[in-house]
């Protein structure tokens, strides 16, 4: 009897015998499983912060470019001043122009920034600033454009005055009048609607300008309006009205009747590189011939043009694109060094006159000189050669292994009224001072004190005064 019970004892035992085992196995799986998803838990976690931390780095490191920036502007008429001797010889004598040392700020400002930008400012300079203190970033970088907003067609102009209307319409028209864009207006937009040239030319005034009539953009026609402006933007899927203000953003264009991708790709920023872009909503109206790219300068030249002008009508467009391709040529060579003094001047080489070196430079290319123009007061009164309103893009980023962030900014700033350099050195000079601090005022005045700090705020800076700024 204990024999049997004992074997059924032993029996049991075996059969118990690796629960301890499973139950210990069972727990580790348990284990496993909660400390896996803690452990991604924490590198998400991780990465998020790295991500963050990155982001700020590389977004301080885009405001360091725009301020950067900022005061190469600022420099540019001291660097005037300076080259003024020989600017004076090379013009003849005369005033010297802007010198557009903007087009030259990656290479000019790489000593701020990091080991790329450094061999860009050691390519253009040949110094090695690898010794020098306080200069370069650290674990990130930047890349900066400057765009010149006084090269293009100020589309904002038609707002100001029924000759600003007209004088935009003209450009447009130029820009977009050329036979080798019929394609482009003689299909459907992407909402299933035609829109000629002359539409969507109106369209732009009528969005800008504060009237309730059409804008007539035929060259013919000897009145701006024709007619009252139609209900397109209310008959749309989602209806909406004529903003009848200044556009605030280039990307407001968009809102805008015939403005599609098409239209976008081909006349607002061609192959996405804002430098070509030929028009502009913070333009002063006037266009810069030394810097403004050669679409918007063939267009200028189109839209001041007598009808029938062979340039202008080509319908394969060979004469145009043989003229873009020499003056980007021009403008390669030139390196940065501004070539008229004058519109008159360059007005005067297109009818055959001017300066011998621009007139045998014009006589090689394939176009029909003289060009005769419908006024050449009106042509001279829309050039300039300065600028004060200025695109920074600058792009902050943060290389780390396999991971890189970006941030991009795009400011806008106007140097229409910022004292120079030379103004400030000059009141430093003459021996001006700041006004004596004013005695604690009671709480009363805390209103005075916010008007007087207001005004405080908008005094003129030498480093410009943002009228636009967008974080990506």
């Amino acid at each position: 009897m204990a024999l049997r019970l004992d074997r059924r004892s032993r029996k049991r035992r075996a059969q118990e015998r690796g629960a301890a085992l499973i139950m210990v196995l069972g727990s580790l799986v348990i284990l496993s499983v909660m400390l896996a998803e803690s452990q991604d838990e924490m590198s998400t976690e991780f990465a998020s912060a790295l991500s963050d931390r990155d982001a700020l780095k590389a977004e301080y490191a885009a405001k360091s470019a725009i301020n950067l920036a900022r005061l190469l502007i600022a420099s540019e008429p001291t660097v005037r001043e300076a080259a003024g001797m020989l600017m004076s010889l090379l013009g003849g004598g005369t005033k010297p122009p802007q010198i557009p040392i903007w087009e030259f700020a990656p290479q000019i400002l790489g000593a701020f920034n990091d080991a790329d930008g450094a061999a860009q400012f050691r390519g253009l300079t040949n110094t090695d600033i690898s010794g020098g203190d306080s200069l370069g970033l650290e674990g990130a970088g930047f890349e900066i454009k400057i765009v010149d907003e006084d090269s293009k067609i100020g589309l904002n102009n038609a707002g100001r005055s029924v000759f600003g209307a007209v004088s935009v319409a003209r450009q447009l028209m130029g820009l977009i009048g050329g036979p080798q864009y019929d394609p482009l207006f003689d299909r459907r937009s992407e909402s299933g609607e035609y829109s000629s040239r002359f539409d969507v030319c109106s369209a732009i005034i009528d969005w800008v300008d504060a009237n309730q009539d059409t804008a007539n953009c035929e060259a013919t026609s000897q009145n701006m309006a024709s007619g009252p402006e139609d209900s397109y933007y209310r008959n749309l899927p989602d209806p909406y009205s004529r903003k009848n203000a200044a556009f605030d953003s280039l990307e407001e264009l968009r809102l805008v009747r015939g403005v599609g991708d098409d239209f976008w790709a081909t006349f607002v920023e061609p192959d996405g590189d804002p430098s070509k872009r030929p028009i502009s909503v913070w333009s002063q109206g006037k266009i810069n011939i030394n810097s403004t790219n050669p679409l918007t300068l063939i267009a200028y030249i189109c839209s001041q043009a007598k009808p029938g002008t062979p340039l202008c009508n080509d319908p394969k467009g060979e004469k145009p694109a043989a003229l873009l391709a020499a003056l980007s040529l021009v403008q390669s060579i030139s390196a940065g060094i501004p070539i008229f003094r004058s519109g008159k001047q360059l007005r005067e080489a297109l009818q055959g006159g001017g300066p011998e070196i621009i007139k045998g430079f014009l006589a090689t290319l394939p176009i029909e000189l003289p060009i005769e123009f419908i006024s050449n007061d009106e042509f001279d009164k829309g050039l300039s050669i300065e600028s004060k309103m200025f695109s920074i893009y600058a792009e902050g980023h943060v290389r780390q292994s396999k991971r890189e962030t970006h941030v991009r900014i795009h400011a806008v700033v106007d140097f229409r009224k910022a004292p120079t350099v030379q103004d400030l050195v000059n009141q430093v000079t003459a021996g001006a001072t700041p006004a004596a601090p004013t005695p604690a005022a009671p709480a009363s005045a805390t209103a005075d004190e916010d008007s007087a700090g207001i005004q405080g705020a908008l005094v003129p800076s030498t480093a410009g005064r943002v009228v636009y700024y967008r974080v990506n």
